[in-house]
């Protein structure tokens, strides 16, 4: 039989070293774009619902990736945005609700977010991009593994974007792109 002595020193270990790995620092809209003021850095929003399976895993493998967490909490910052929920949010001098939320039915599919509408989400999961300055770039929609995303991350925080013109320009940087996160 194992002793609580011995036993107490191995749980917060083990609690500890799960919680030290593959952590996003989530931030709402309104941190990201106040935190851009003081150090710019693109936003990446994640639009997920609370019953979306894709989404869960989103989370778990691809949010979940060492690689990727440090990428982005040192090169974004990183927005979890519930596109169904009842937050109330500014985004470039217009105030975002959901007035038609309903609170019973908060944990299943509930009514779309003004703000959601407003970014044109079309299915979730979807990864919105906005500049150092808070400008909406593109939305990416669907699941990504690590290495699916590595590109637009890297797309996004090099500024590589502005200069893919065309399908045949995107084509060729992902022919050309150099992966670089494992998972």
């Amino acid at each position: 039989m194992v002793s609580i002595k011995k036993s107490v020193p191995f749980f917060f270990l083990l609690l500890f070293s799960s919680t030290c790995f593959a952590q996003v620092k989530w931030y709402s809209l309104d941190e990201a774009l106040a935190a851009q003021k003081k150090t710019p850095k693109p936003i990446m929003l994640d639009a997920y619902t609370v019953w979306c399976g894709p989404c869960k895993l989103l989370d778990k493998n691809t949010f979940g990736n060492d690689d990727v967490s440090a990428y982005l909490n040192t090169h974004f910052y990183p927005v979890k945005f519930n596109a169904e929920g009842n937050e109330k949010l500014t985004y470039q001098g217009q105030t975002f609700d959901n007035p038609y939320f309903d609170p019973k039915r908060a944990k299943s599919r509930n009514a779309t977010h003004n703000f959601t509408r407003y970014l044109r989400v079309s299915g979730y999961p979807t990864l919105v991009f906005f500049d150092e300055k808070g400008n909406y770039i593109t939305p990416i929609v669907g699941y990504l593994n690590p290495k699916q995303i590595e590109i637009y991350l890297k797309l996004i925080h090099k500024q590589d974007y502005k200069s893919i013109k065309s399908q045949e320009d995107f084509t060729a940087y992902i022919k050309n792109f150099k992966y670089q996160f494992k998972g």
